[in-house]
């Protein structure tokens, strides 16, 4: 799970894993695999570190990497 900010300041949990897209026009929107759009404070390249951050932690980073090593 990553933490958000909604606009009107409080945070929220995101699965990271269940993000779809993120996009800034200029408002941050975050979209999940299920539709539900969300705005954040937060800038499209925090959120994507965010991500980043919690697949490092949980192994699957790693995981990926490995993947594309052994593929080229």
């Amino acid at each position: 799970m990553i933490s958000v900010t909604r606009l009107n300041g409080t945070q929220a949990w995101l699965n990271a894993m269940m993000i779809e897209t993120v996009e800034e026009t200029p408002d941050t929107y975050v979209t999940l695999v299920t539709g539900k759009r969300m705005i954040v404070l937060e800038k499209a390249t925090d959120i994507i570190a965010k991500v980043n951050e919690y697949y490092s932690e949980i192994g699957i980073h790693a995981a990926t990497i490995k993947v594309q090593q052994t593929e080229e």
